[in-house]
């Protein structure tokens, strides 16, 4: 069964109620497809709206948490992410550090990745993107 993993840009939208978001969200939901939440999305979403004391996004946030789960990195996604790491940096194609960390998660779990920002992760061979937005 197809998982979804949801990016952070994808978590703001849903924080900020975008509808071809959330109807998207719905009709996968219906589908009985399940979502998680890489834990790079989860510590960029939650740092940003504790530094800038988005109270009212903070909750909203944490009743999405738990709605979806949590992933978690174990060694064979961290061992991931070096090795992506290694060919971006021997390729001269530098990547933001969260999104190798997030694609790593993906790949080891099998997850399909939802962003706004498929430019990002195009380069990370093997991994399924798709846009909501």
């Amino acid at each position: 069964m197809r998982i979804f993993a949801l990016d952070t840009n994808i978590l703001s939208y849903i924080l900020k109620k975008d509808e071809p978001v959330i109807s998207r969200l719905r009709a996968e939901q219906e589908k009985g497809r399940e979502c998680i939440i890489p834990p790079v999305a989860y510590y960029e979403i939650k740092r940003g709206l504790l530094s800038v004391g988005a109270t009212v996004r903070l909750r909203l946030f944490e009743d999405l948490c738990r709605d979806f789960s949590i992933g978690t990195m174990d060694t064979a996604a961290w061992d991931k992410a070096a090795q992506l790491y290694a060919v971006m940096r021997q390729s001269g194609s530098p990547a933001e550090e969260a999104d190798i960390f997030i694609a790593a998660f993906c790949l080891i779990g099998g997850y399909t990745l939802v962003t706004n920002n498929t430019k990002h992760f195009e380069m990370f061979e093997g991994l399924e993107c798709v846009n909501w937005k």
